[in-house]
């Protein structure tokens, strides 16, 4: 996506906001701290929050270690998370990999006991404005996740773009020397439409440090965790989420 006519991406006078992404959809063989089991997650969970981290975004998981939206998964993983980190924002998936059916999808959401802070909405899958509608009729704010530009176009287009709680703009693992482009291309046609809303950058895989320093770079918000990574900067496999976090830290601060 080509940035439209617009200066820079400008660092907001504000702190930057750190998400630990503690597990995502992965299989719990990838790493030992990627478990089926919402207690071992909500401590893993709890050290990243300790090492800096200001909120927790999670997969609820099925006892078979599938993501689920099933209410009563949902409402154990949310507890579980909030019980080891009182106080601390949690945000849920709402992918369609978990429901692919977008009715499924709903029904499972107006089921939710434990409600979430927050949930992440992929604009690119079939049943976005009715699945971030439903969630703002329930008291649970929206992070718009934008991946492309087909995405970006069906957001740009919603009835409920506007109140989104933040955009999060997510780039593919991709060579590095076209991250840039991407990612100010991608910040300057949001802040064209919604020029007030916050954004959070963030990467995949390969894409996830490199992009995680354009996101310090511009003062925006990030995240990082075993979601997105599973190494260090320096190649080696992160023992947790709070490692993860405490590296994210130090390139926060320059270190």
């Amino acid at each position: 996506m080509t940035a439209p006519d617009s200066d820079p991406p400008a660092r907001p006078p504000r702190r930057m906001l750190l998400q630990a992404c503690v597990n995502g959809a992965r299989d719990a063989v990838e790493h030992p701290w990627l478990s089926a089991d919402a207690s071992v997650v909500a401590d893993d969970a709890a050290r990243a929050v300790v090492a800096g981290a200001h909120e927790v975004h999670v997969h609820p998981k099925d006892e078979a270690g599938r993501d689920s939206l099933a209410a009563d998964d949902v409402a154990r993983w949310v507890a579980a998370v909030r019980s080891a980190s009182p106080g601390v924002p949690v945000g849920v998936t709402t992918g369609a990999w978990a429901a692919s059916d977008v009715e499924r999808r709903l029904a499972a959401i107006e089921a939710w006991t434990e409600l979430p802070d927050h949930a992440s909405v992929n604009w690119h899958e079939a049943g976005a404005d009715e699945v971030a509608a439903l969630l703002l009729r329930r008291g649970v704010a929206v992070e718009a996740g934008l991946w492309d530009a087909a995405g970006f176009e069906v957001w740009k287009r919603s009835p409920v773009r506007g109140q989104c709680l933040r955009v999060l703009i997510e780039l593919p693992d991709e060579p590095t020397d076209v991250l840039r482009d991407h990612a100010e291309g991608m910040i300057a046609h949001v802040q064209l439409e919604e020029p007030d809303l916050p954004i959070l950058l963030h990467g995949e895989e390969g894409s996830t440090w490199p992009v995680f320093d354009l996101a310090v770079e511009f003062g925006l918000a990030s995240r990082i965790g075993l979601e997105d990574t599973l190494l260090l900067l320096d190649g080696t496999t992160a023992p947790g989420n709070a490692a993860l976090v405490r590296a994210a830290v130090a390139r926060m601060r320059g270190v």
